[in-house]
């Protein structure tokens, strides 16, 4: 389906010069002298670039069909991640090259967002916060009293995060999955 490019939005999918690309930021401009034209920074889904592009208010663009699936994360098998769908319990597995980074979140009942173009998985996403258990966290240096100080803590999933001195084993956190830094106590 084509759109006209002065009605693209943030976070929109769309197809720029055969690539699959989100929509990041757009600015409509009207300048002075000459035509009105639009400046857009988007990503690249497949190569995960970031560019910027400017057009002229008359062209037209082509939208691409995402489906979204709410998913929860069941379990690891091999090198092979598990997930269901919420809505029709159908299952996914999908690859660890696939997820990369975002192995270190997932847990048992994790909800995700699985965002797929023509059946391709092209994006993954974890929820902002999530709630993980202390499992082991490092002795404290005693007179380590600086400002913001911390120590090693590994949650259940084995990921490794700063956290203050006062956090010990068996205490639930709040993970930021932006950044994977401590948040707060749960």
């Amino acid at each position: 389906m084509n759109i006209n490019i002065n009605d693209i939005k943030n976070g929109m999918t769309v197809i720029i010069n055969g690539s699959l690309c989100q929509i990041l930021d757009f600015q409509h401009v009207k300048p002075g002298k000459g035509p009105a034209f639009v400046r857009i920074k988007f990503k690249n889904l497949k190569t995960g670039s970031t560019l910027e592009e400017t057009f002229n208010t008359n062209i037209k663009i082509e939208k691409a069909h995402v489906e979204r699936l709410d998913m929860s994360y069941l379990y690891k098998q091999g090198d092979t991640y598990v997930f269901i769908n919420n809505n029709d319990y159908s299952q996914l597995e999908i690859n660890s090259s696939i997820l990369e980074d975002k192995i270190k979140y997932l847990k048992e009942n994790l909800n995700i967002e699985i965002v797929m173009h023509n059946s391709e998985i092209i994006d993954i996403i974890l929820p902002e916060k999530v709630e993980y258990e202390v499992i082991e966290t490092s002795d404290v240096t005693k007179g380590n009293t600086a400002n913001n100080a911390s120590k090693d803590a590994t949650i259940e999933t084995g990921y490794v995060v700063k956290v203050p001195l006062f956090i010990s084993k068996g205490e639930k956190i709040i993970v930021s999955t932006k950044d994977g830094k401590y948040s707060s106590r749960a």
